[in-house]
């Protein structure tokens, strides 16, 4: 996991490396430089020579960058435009000295070089009259504000942004870069505070940026890169944030710790028990099983009401095991049904309720509110029992964790309030869930966070759209049951296996749009997207 600093933690590492490991801020400039080199040329295909940039750069250490990279890329070949929106006695520091540098090289130029331009906009001149043209560049470049805008942006840099937008509605266009965010963001905030420049490509230096990785200020940053730029880890590490990105290394890392064995067999890979399904809702149950089965759980076993029974044991995988809870005339729960469940949970290693479970509201409460008090796993709760959860039972324990899976609206209800403004910070609102009843909590959603009881908090990046439709949260509860009872069988951390389900399910989600589109993609093909997003994770 990355570790997410808000700016002014940034500027304290990069204040520690210089002061505690000498590494001089210059030098530092010049690797971020470097860093944005590299990501452009890997993106142009393995070289820049003969390609047109156009650097828009700003008076601060965005603009230093971008004056460091302008430099960089005409050494490699390229012909560089450099747009400077600053006078020179309002560039400092180390932005002031790569000015420098980059006025003896465009003064030095000779015949046949590639060629360095230099366009000047004065204070008093429109900001569009020396830009033209976009479509003449390969990539334009914005190195005009960084991490350091707290105010939106204004006047002509407020037009720039517009045009950067719909620029974006043109098929033929150049490569948008932004230089550590996209100017017109706050990078401690996730809301976008005014217009801000639509980048294809954002570079990141030493550690994301809040406004870096949480919507809807991320859908400007494009594809992401951090890149290290030589601060060392332990200053990152030493920052109070709480807050993380997931990163492939980390689901990596969890597939390794459950790797199979040469002895392994059904009953070392874990058993998943599912408490899911109903007359109406059979599909949630089957979906759920085989996700479950799908994830590499050795057994898993589905729980279904007697109404729903044959449908689901006929659309079930082959592999899943059908256990039929007993019901009364009316539909509601029977005086039994808890003994039936608990026979069962005594042979499992996880336990998952609520895809599709219907027995009547006030039945449901109380068969779920004894669930989770007498459970003997962990235990992961979703969809309608999430719903007849009573708040004041909620509850974890580090023996047997509770996982809670919500979308935003179940989350209200377990918050209690119908107002979505408690939402506006979501990490803050989950992390204090988490803290307050001692669970993992895991927020589905536009970037689904995932919260523990220490206030952890976890962004998990991967996933699409097309995953916001029926039967995809019904396949994300059996991934994670499927996952929390390998890991519980093998004696994995269960948060790190949360976070690891988290991270595949929305990779094979990826997988699934790239084959059949946002639009076709269904929550069966997730599933069966899971084997290659196994490879892709692993490779």
């Amino acid at each position: 996991m990355q570790k997410v600093l808000t700016a002014a933690e940034i500027r304290e590492v990069d204040r520690l490396t210089t002061e505690e490991y000498g590494i001089p801020s210059l030098l530092l400039m010049e690797n971020a430089a470097h860093a944005v080199a590299r990501v452009i040329t890997k993106k142009l295909g393995g070289s820049v020579k003969y390609k047109k940039f156009l650097i828009l750069c700003g008076k601060g250490n965005n603009g230093g960058d971008g004056l460091a990279l302008a430099r960089i890329l005409w050494t490699q070949g390229a012909n560089v435009s450099l747009c400077l929106t600053a006078a020179d006695n309002e560039m400092k520091g180390d932005a002031r000295k790569n000015l420098e540098v980059f006025r003896e090289l465009h003064r030095g130029q000779k015949i046949g070089e590639p060629a360095l331009c230099l366009i000047e906009v004065a204070a008093h001149r429109m900001f569009f009259d020396s830009l033209h043209n976009y479509f003449d560049y390969n990539v334009v470049i914005d190195a005009l504000f960084g991490t350091g805008l707290t105010a939106p942006l204004r006047n002509d840099f407020a037009l720039l942004a517009k045009a950067f937008g719909s620029a974006f509605e043109t098929v033929e266009r150049p490569i948008f870069l932004s230089i550590d965010i996209p100017s017109g963001l706050d990078a401690n905030n996730a809301d976008v505070i005014g217009p801000s420049l639509l980048a294809d490509l954002t570079v990141t230096f030493t550690a994301p940026k809040p406004a870096n990785i949480l919507p809807p200020a991320s859908n400007f940053n494009g594809e992401l890169t951090v890149a290290n730029i030589g601060s060392p880890l332990e200053l990152i590490v030493r920052q109070p944030s709480q807050i993380f990105l997931a990163e492939k290394s980390d689901a990596k890392r969890w597939l390794e710790n459950t790797s199979f064995s040469a002895d392994s067999y059904k009953n070392k890979r874990g058993h998943a028990l599912l408490i899911a399904g109903s007359k109406d809702y059979s599909g949630a149950a089957v979906l759920c099983g085989n996700a479950a089965m799908r994830s590499g759980a050795g057994l898993v076993t589905v729980m279904t009401n007697e109404m729903s029974y044959e449908t689901v044991a006929s659309r079930v995988l082959p592999e899943v095991i059908v256990k039929c809870i007993t019901e009364n005339e009316d539909g509601s729960i029977s005086d039994t049904a808890f003994s039936e469940v608990d026979n069962a949970w005594q042979k499992a290693d996880a336990v998952a309720v609520g895809s599709g479970l219907s027995f009547g509201e006030q039945n449901l409460s109380k068969f779920i509110d004894l669930l989770v008090e007498k459970r003997r796993t962990p235990m992961i709760i979703d969809a309608s029992a999430l719903n007849a959860l009573s708040p004041f039972k909620i509850q974890g324990s580090n023996l047997f964790p509770l996982i809670l899976t919500p979308h935003e609206g179940e989350f209200l209800r377990l918050l209690g309030t119908e107002d979505k403004e408690v939402l506006k910070d979501r990490v803050t609102a989950v992390r204090e869930f988490a803290q307050r009843h001692n669970v993992i909590l895991v927020l589905k959603g536009e970037r689904t966070l995932i919260a523990e009881p220490n206030g952890k908090v976890v962004v998990n990046p991967t996933g699409n759209a097309g995953l916001g439709k029926a039967g995809n949260g019904d396949t994300l509860t059996g991934i994670i049951a499927g996952f929390v009872a390998q890991a519980s069988q093998m004696k994995v951390d269960i948060f790190e296996t949360v976070v690891a389900a988290v991270y595949i399910a929305g990779m094979a989600g990826d997988i699934a749009e790239k084959k059949y589109g946002k639009r076709i993609m269904t929550a069966s093909d997730v599933r069966e997207c899971l084997g290659e997003a196994f490879e892709a994770v692993n490779g």
